[in-house]
C-alpha cells in the first residue's frame, strides 16, 4: 500500500479478528490522514467513532473526503469520451482516441493512496462512446513502467484484439476496428499476469450505442471495482468508480419520475462476483445491452468479472435511497451509495 501517512495497512483478516469489521478499514485511512494533518483529539475521535466499543460498526462511512483537484467520481458518472470525429471517404464516422498508460498514485479513500497503473491517469479509464458502425482508431502509447495492451470486448479483427500485440514501455500501437455490436462493453489490459494488470487499474467502459439510439434518459456509468491496498490477495476497499463510500458522502441527485439509465460494469478483481441492490425501487435489466428488450424486472443484479448490464428505472417517491453491493462485506468496505431523489409527487386521484 502507498499510504502517504506512512502507516502500513491492516489486512482484512486482521480487521475481522479485531472485531472492526467493515468501514473500519476506511476509518484507519481517515485517521491516518487526520494524524498526518495534525488533527485535534476531537477530530481523531470522529475518525474512530465508526467502530463502537462493542466492536460493531456504528455507521458505514469514511472520515473526511478525498483531496480536491484529483479524480472526481461524481463527474466521472456522466463523462463520455466521443473522440475526435471526422468523416471517412465512404461517409462513415471516424472516431479517434488517444490512450496513454501511466503509473499514477490514486486516492481510493480519504487519505489512502494506491500505486495504480492507469489509462490517461485515472481509474477507471475514460468511458469511450460511439455508435454501431463507426470506425474507431485508438492510438495507444505506453508511458508506464511495464508492458501493457488494450483489449476491447466486442467484435473486431485479430490484430485489434490487444492480446498478442504487447506494447513495451516507450512503445505505441494503433487499434483500428468497426464498433459492433451495439451494447455495453469494456476494455482492459491483457498483458500477463492478467490479474495484476486489471487489479492495478487498467480498465474502462466501452459503450456502443444502437444506430437509432436509446430513449432519452439521465445516463450514469458505474464500474464496480476493489483495491488490495496491502497486496495480500484480497481487497480492503470496494467501490463504484474507485473511491469507497463516495456516493454516500455525495449522493447522486435524481429528479422524481425521470428515466435513469445506469451502465454497470463489474471489474472487481480477487472476488468471483459483485452485485448491485437498489432500495425502494425496481429496475429493468438489459444484460450486456445488446438487446433492446428487457430480460428482467428486479432490484438486484449479480455479475461475474467482466460481465455488464444496462439498468433503467424511475423513482416514484422523493427522498434518499441506498444502493449497494448485496455482499454485506463489500458494502461495509466501501461499496455503499445513495440516490437523492427530489421533486413533487403526483397527487393521488
Amino acid at each position: 500500500m502507498s499510504d502517504k501517512s506512512g502507516d502500513r495497512g491492516m489486512s482484512r483478516r486482521n480487521l475481522l479478528r479485531a472485531g472492526a469489521v467493515g468501514a473500519a478499514g476506511v476509518a484507519v485511512g481517515g485517521a491516518a490522514r487526520a494524524l498526518q494533518q495534525g488533527a485535534s483529539p476531537e477530530q481523531l475521535q470522529g475518525a474512530a467513532q465508526l467502530v463502537s466499543s462493542h466492536g460493531h460498526v456504528a455507521s458505514n462511512d469514511a472520515v473526511g473526503d478525498i483531496q480536491p483537484g484529483g479524480f472526481d467520481p461524481t463527474a466521472f458518472l456522466t463523462d463520455f469520451d466521443y473522440g475526435r470525429v471526422s468523416t471517412l471517404a465512404d461517409g462513415r464516422t471516424l472516431r479517434e482516441y488517444d490512450m496513454v498508460a501511466i503509473d499514477e498514485d490514486i486516492e481510493v479513500a480519504p487519505g489512502v493512496w494506491f500505486p495504480a497503473w492507469t489509462y490517461n491517469g485515472q481509474v477507471p479509464g475514460p468511458t469511450i462512446r460511439c455508435t454501431e458502425g463507426d470506425r474507431l482508431r485508438v492510438n495507444f502509447r505506453n508511458a508506464g513502467s511495464h508492458p501493457h495492451t488494450i483489449h476491447f470486448h466486442g467484435t473486431h479483427p485479430a490484430e485489434a484484439d490487444g492480446v498478442f500485440e504487447i506494447v513495451e514501455p516507450g512503445g505505441s500501437y494503433t487499434y483500428e476496428f468497426d464498433a459492433e455490436p451495439f451494447g455495453l462493453h469494456l476494455y482492459h489490459c491483457h498483458a500477463i499476469p492478467l490479474k495484476r494488470h486489471i487489479h492495478k487499474g487498467l480498465y474502462g467502459t466501452f459503450i456502443v450505442d444502437p444506430p437509432g439510439g436509446r430513449e432519452p434518459a439521465r445516463e450514469l456509468v458505474m464500474v464496480m471495482n476493489g483495491f488490495d491496498t496491502n497486496f495480500d490477495g484480497s481487497n480492503e476497499i470496494y467501490a463504484v468508480n474507485t473511491v469507497g463510500f463516495h456516493y454516500q458522502r455525495h449522493p447522486i441527485k435524481l429528479a422524481l419520475n425521470e428515466l435513469v439509465r445506469v451502465y454497470l460494469v463489474n471489474l472487481t478483481e480477487f472476488d468471483l462476483i459483485n452485485s448491485l441492490h437498489m432500495h425502494g425501487n425496481m429496475f429493468r435489466l438489459y444484460r450486456t445491452g445488446t438487446d433492446l428488450e428487457r430480460s428482467e424486472l428486479t432490484d438486484t443484479v449479480t455479475l461475474c468479472q467482466g460481465e455488464r448490464a444496462v439498468l433503467e428505472f424511475s423513482y416514484r417517491f422523493p427522498g434518499r435511497f441506498m444502493f449497494h453491493a448485496h455482499q454485506s462485506e463489500f458494502a461495509e468496505l466501501g461499496w455503499m451509495a445513495m440516490f437523492d431523489v427530489s421533486g413533487e409527487e403526483a397527487p393521488v386521484v
